[in-house]
């Protein structure tokens, strides 16, 4: 099983750049450059609950399960 972070996509679909998040969240720029990219091998999980707040969104919608045959 692979997890994968969706906001990149959720960013797109909202309209809102990396740099207006990490501005509303008040965290660096690079990370959620970070959790932007396919590359992300950890993550602490307060982080993805703000991310969640800030959207608006719930952790079902920000991670999902991928195939690990891909």
């Amino acid at each position: 099983m692979r997890v994968k972070i969706r906001l990149k996509e959720i960013l797109a679909e909202k309209g809102i750049s990396q740099r207006q998040l990490s501005l509303q969240m008040n965290i660096r720029h690079a990370t959620i450059n970070h959790l932007c990219s396919d590359s992300v091998d950890r993550v602490y999980i307060r982080t993805l609950e703000q991310i969640c707040n800030a959207l608006n969104i719930s952790i079902h919608e920000l991670i999902v399960e991928e195939d690990s045959t891909e």
